[in-house]
């Protein structure tokens, strides 16, 4: 190396030598047990906060799950209920139409279709009062689901 490239190297280790020294100095600094203990137990509250977070998370995990599950079970009750109407009004109907064949006269006819047609409006006048009732019964049993799930997930407060 030249005298000047010498020369400009011992110039920047003059103007960084404060630099390296508080490097030097950082290293070997102590921290006050004050600190350390601010720092534990930030932490260990930070993990207590994420282990409530989790816990949280996971009842509200089991609230979706039930009330899905809930409804998903409920969604095939009125499908079956349906599926039973609707066959139940096919038997009606298959044997209003043997009643009807068997009349010998204009008049039983007559009184055949009018026992038929009351009968038919008894059954729909029943079915609204059930789906009424049900409809309900499972407007107030959801609520109820809502509120104790609810009360479930959100147990602490902050």
């Amino acid at each position: 190396m030249t005298t000047e490239t010498n020369s400009v190297l011992n110039n920047v280790k003059e103007a960084f030598a404060p630099v390296t020294d508080a490097f030097k100095s950082i290293q070997n600094l102590e921290v006050p047990e004050a600190a350390r203990d601010f720092v534990k137990k930030t932490a260990g509250t930070a993990k207590d906060r994420a282990a409530d977070f989790y816990a949280g998370s996971e009842k509200a995990t089991d609230v979706i799950e039930t009330a899905v599950a809930n409804s998903v079970s409920e969604a095939a009750k009125i499908s079956r209920t349906i599926q039973q109407a609707l066959y139940q009004d096919v038997e009606t109907f298959f044997a209003g139409i043997d009643k009807l064949a068997s009349a010998k006269s204009l008049n039983e006819a007559v009184q055949i279709q009018s026992d038929m047609v009351r009968a038919r409006g008894e059954v729909l006048v029943s079915r609204a009062k059930s789906t009424t009732e049900y409809l309900g019964k499972l407007v107030a049993d959801s609520a109820k689901t809502a509120q104790d799930n609810f009360a479930k997930v959100y147990t602490k407060t902050a």
